[in-house]
């Protein structure tokens, strides 16, 4: 039973105070979603989120002070102890794990910062969004919006491919100090650029990158969001639509095949087995025609084309696997150490996997001093937030999953496969910001259509 927090008193009926606009404006949430290559442009690119959250949460109090009741997301409850777990975590801040770079707490306490602003304005968003009626945003609009996003996803994985070297220095860049702004932190927020480039298969290579900041982050977004270019374009019984859609998915295999992306790879299999699945199980044995006939368009595609040979060359040069393999080790002792609480934030380890002794440099920035929980969702929840913050998390999003999983819509289809598709990328993959605030946007997605089916719920 979805939550709700009461409303306030009823005025007298003879009261003269003016009335106050109980409804909720969409161009919060619509702004950030159609504008986003423009924030991404200004430098304000994630940092959208938490400032458009100022306003949607004036607007929330505003309409719930007006006496409208103020709805909370199915198993909420799971998401405030993960909150509550990521607040008590802190407390191990100043503790320094073996084998971790020592540094007091205060050092820390920017990435907390900004981790626990990005976890209360995306969580703004999905109560935000949530509490939108079909009159003041449709469904149908946010699906629309979503898919938008797909297509900008694939033309910046586009541009990364063609001008992997572009960059620009942003406007909020310009404005910031030259010290601020020289920190990586920073760079990494407001500097704009299309791809990151690095030596994965023999010979520094542009991957994809833009708009996301950073090549898994991008991969990440490209699994969450291709399901919906999808259900907007078989929304309509155009034909226009449909063609573009699949002239787009067609496309965005070049750039998924050229940023060497393994974990994007196994998350378009997630996402398309999740969905057969569900088509099957509704008796729709079609699907499996479907797939197999783009199982083998891609093949003949990679066969024929110089991307089948990037793919075996990523399969062949697993650079990364022992620096992830290294990290996970790093992250399940650190959870062995804390089991509960964490240890609040993530910790830099001494040198690399081979030797105390490598470390970064001006000449090797890449060169140990690895972030243990920097690479997957999983193990930063583990290492960080202990037991109660990993269970809470997952719990949320799990319940999520199983308390909509009668919907046979195409949103609901789409929205479930998102989160199925979260799941398996958490294990390589970090979520915040951006990744999380589509994994929101599906669960609202699902939430509302629930909602939408009684008349009493809006």
């Amino acid at each position: 039973m979805t939550l709700v927090v009461p409303g306030a008193t009823q005025r007298a009926a003879h009261s003269t105070a003016p009335e106050r606009p109980t409804w909720l404006p969409a161009w919060p949430v619509a702004s950030i979603l159609a504008l986003y290559p423009l924030w991404w442009a200004l430098g304000l690119g994630v940092l959208i989120f938490p400032i458009m959250a100022v306003p949607m949460l004036v607007l929330l109090l505003r309409r719930r002070a007006a006496g409208r009741p103020l709805r909370l997301p199915p198993g909420f409850g799971w998401w405030a102890l993960f909150l509550a777990a990521v607040l008590i975590s802190i407390v191990a801040l100043g503790a320094d794990p073996a084998g971790t770079v020592v540094e007091h707490a205060t050092d820390r306490l920017l990435a907390v910062v900004y981790r626990l602003g990005t976890y209360a304005a995306l969580t703004v968003l999905l109560v935000y969004t949530g509490n939108l009626t079909e009159a003041e945003l449709p469904r149908r609009r946010l699906v629309k919006l979503l898919a938008w996003l797909f297509v900008v996803t694939v033309a910046g994985g586009l541009l990364g491919m063609v001008a992997g070297r572009f960059e620009f220095t942003s406007p909020v860049e310009l404005l910031l100090p030259g010290d601020i702004r020289s920190m990586g932190f920073v760079q990494s927020l407001v500097h704009p650029y299309a791809a990151q480039i690095m030596d994965l298969v023999g010979g520094e290579k542009p991957r994809p990158a833009a708009p996301w900041g950073y090549t898994n982050t991008w991969g990440n977004n490209f699994c969450l969001l291709m399901g919906w270019i999808v259900v907007a374009a078989w929304g309509t019984r155009r034909a226009g639509p449909k063609l573009l859609a699949v002239l787009c998915l067609g496309v965005a295999i070049v750039p998924a095949v050229v940023s060497l992306n393994r974990g994007l790879w196994i998350g378009i299999g997630v996402v398309v087995l999740y969905v057969a699945v569900r088509h099957v199980l509704m008796g729709r044995l079609w699907i499996i025609g479907a797939v197999a006939l783009a199982a083998a368009g891609l093949v003949v595609a990679l066969s024929a084309t110089p991307l089948g040979d990037l793919v075996n060359a990523r399969l062949d040069n697993g650079k990364s696997n022992g620096v992830r393999s290294f990290l996970i080790e790093r992250a399940v002792d650190g959870f062995a150490e804390s089991p509960i609480i964490g240890y609040g934030s993530t910790r830099n380890t001494i040198g690399g996997r081979n030797s105390i002794a490598v470390g970064e440099s001006s000449e090797c920035r890449r060169c140990g001093n690895f972030t243990v929980g920097g690479n997957g969702q999983l193990w930063q929840l583990m290492y960080a937030h202990g037991t109660v913050g990993t269970v809470a998390y997952l719990g949320f999003f799990g319940y999520g999953l199983w308390r909509f999983r009668r919907d046979r819509t195409a949103v609901g289809i789409a929205g479930s496969a998102a989160i199925v598709s979260s799941f398996s990328a958490m294990l390589w993959y970090n979520a915040t910001p951006t990744p999380l605030a589509f994994m929101f946007l599906a669960y609202a997605l699902l939430w509302r259509n629930h909602l939408e089916g009684d008349a009493h719920a809006r």
